[in-house]
């Protein structure tokens, strides 16, 4: 039987940490001699163009919270002037067939991955599913997970079979 979530938290968190926060001194050095460079300074000398270089360090304000964030977007937001839309304004009812309903305005074949036509919802897709990869291998330890690049129904049986595989043991 594997052992429970809060017995491999500690192990999980760690990995998740280190995955998730970047390379350490150690790391940075031997990627750094892997590259032949002595310092990341420097290795950014040799490859920034002098063009786009900056002298001097970024004038940055503080780190903020998000409630002081958030505060000041709905005061920029609340600056703005609601008007009225004219966007469509000669179209008229009409009657749409119900043919045309069910087999193109309600067929998600027509806008998913499976046409060429709309790249952008094809990568929403592929990064949902990178996303729930990710959070399956964090809730189990794993090292991989899979998920289906058909659909998210065939991703989440996946998911529940695996999670019944993994208590049936």
């Amino acid at each position: 039987m594997a052992a429970p979530l809060s017995a491999r938290a500690p192990q999980a968190d760690a990995e998740f940490i280190a995955r998730h926060i970047g390379p350490d001194a150690a790391d940075q050095t031997r990627m750094l001699a892997a590259v032949g460079s002595p310092s990341l300074d420097a290795l950014v000398a040799s490859v920034l163009p002098d063009s786009i270089a900056l002298d001097q360090p970024l004038d940055l304000p503080g780190p903020r919270s998000q409630a002081d964030v958030l505060a000041e977007l709905r005061a920029l937001a609340g600056r703005n002037q609601v008007l009225r839309c004219y966007l469509g304004q000669r179209y008229y009812g009409t009657h749409v067939p119900p043919v045309i309903l069910r087999n193109v305005l309600e067929n998600p074949a027509w806008y998913t991955a499976y046409t060429p036509y709309q790249p952008e919802i094809s990568q929403g897709r592929l990064e949902a599913l990178l996303n729930f990869q990710t959070m399956v291998a964090d809730l189990t330890g794993l090292d991989i997970a899979n998920a289906s690049l058909l659909d998210e129904a065939t991703a989440a049986a996946e998911a529940m079979a695996l999670a019944r595989r993994a208590s049936a043991s």
